[in-house]
């Protein structure tokens, strides 16, 4: 055995404290082992990402007009890389991967063919935000030394963490503030399996159950169902569709386009009762929406906010401000009821909880062994 995989060996075995309590060891190489993977996954795909924004940047250089031939050059990867490797390589994205190369032009030595890369791609889309280059390198530094979530540099930035920090005399509770505030941030142990820019990157299928329970999955599933069976000029768009913004992912339930009405409708199910920030966040779909995707002869994009919770007020509709009476005189001879939401909606999860208690006999049924346990714990 060599020297260099000898160290590697002892570094493995130096990460992991062994006490009196197996499970918590075992635990802890687990949780342990999941971040060193998000983190090497994450850092080629950072490394991957400056690659591509230094090649097009210098492809830029060439062109007579830098600024057309750059639109060109990207125009055209885009459907190039889309076609081969499938979404993730939208204009966007390009986009992105240019403007990480021009911010942090020496992260990378060209060199000596070294990288100081060593945050996630959704952090550095993230710093992206932060224009003053010195308080961006410290945002860097402290999401590394403090490893800072994503969220929990999202929410430092918008809150002027930095300049707060730098005007205050009491530094310490500022910052004490700060981990107050992020604490939760701090504890997703699945933030890995959740990340759909790594999802797409490793060339997996984003699976629905990643986020929405069972439940949830089953009422959407039925739901799709019955707007396309109405009659009524549904159209299926997409499932849980991904959509990009500087800031952050967003995923929209169900989309569909009516051509009748000739819009866009958007589907977002909650599984407790409906808030005002629900229907904000519906707001900001739209907006998006009409922005990125709706034609200039569409009609403006509708959205629906439904409650799993039936015996709750179920429906709550949204339409950007000035397209009221659009939706009262001609959406609504659309749309369905919602009584026949609400049918729909309590029939799912009465054939839904009917499949589990089925499920969980035939599991007894053929493993007895399980069964003699379950007695076993009831007495």
């Amino acid at each position: 055995m060599n020297d260099a995989l000898k160290i590697e060996n002892n570094d493995i075995m130096n990460k992991f404290q062994k006490t009196e309590n197996i499970l918590n060891d075992v635990q802890n190489i687990i949780e342990v082992s999941q971040k060193e993977a998000y983190r090497a996954v994450n850092t080629i795909l950072s490394q991957r990402n400056w690659l591509i924004g230094y090649r097009i940047a210098e492809e830029e250089l060439a062109g007579e007009d830098r600024a057309e031939y750059g639109v060109e050059i990207i125009k055209k990867l885009s459907k190039e890389l889309t076609d081969k490797y499938g979404k993730g390589y939208d204009r966007s994205n390009l986009y992105h991967c240019v403007r990480f190369y021009k911010a942090f032009p020496e992260i990378v030595d060209t060199l000596c063919r070294q990288s100081n890369i060593r945050l996630s791609w959704s952090h550095y889309r993230t710093l992206l935000q932060v224009h003053d280059k010195t308080a961006r390198d410290w945002y860097e530094k402290e999401a590394y030394g403090q490893t800072w979530s994503v969220r929990t540099l999202q929410r430092n930035i918008d809150t002027q963490y930095y300049y707060r920090l730098l005007q205050s005399k009491d530094k310490d509770a500022v910052e004490h503030e700060m981990q107050e505030k992020t604490f939760e941030y701090q504890q997703d142990k699945l933030e890995f399996i959740k990340n759909p820019v790594v999802v797409e990157f490793l060339g997996w299928t984003l699976d629905a159950s990643f986020n929405e329970t069972k439940l949830e999955s089953s009422i959407i599933s039925n739901l799709q169902k019955f707007l396309m069976e109405m009659g009524k000029g549904y159209a299926f768009v997409a499932r849980q569709q991904h959509i990009h913004t500087e800031k952050q992912d967003y995923f929209i339930d169900l989309v569909f386009y009516n051509y009748i009405l000739k819009c866009f409708v958007l589907i977002d199910l909650k599984t407790t009762r409906i808030t005002h920030q629900d229907v904000g966040q519906m707001d900001m779909y739209i907006r998006m929406y009409d922005e990125l995707k709706k034609s200039p002869d569409d009609n403006p994009t509708l959205g629906i906010v439904l409650c799993s919770e039936t015996d709750e007020d179920i429906t709550r509709y949204s339409i950007l401000h000035g397209n009221e009476q659009l939706f009262a005189s001609k959406y609504k001879l659309y749309l369905p009821t919602e009584e026949e939401l609400r049918e729909e909606i309590e029939a799912q999860k009465a054939v839904f909880y009917l499949q589990q208690k089925e499920t969980e006999k035939q599991n007894k049924e053929e493993n007895p062994l399980l069964l003699q346990e379950a007695h076993a714990m009831q007495k």
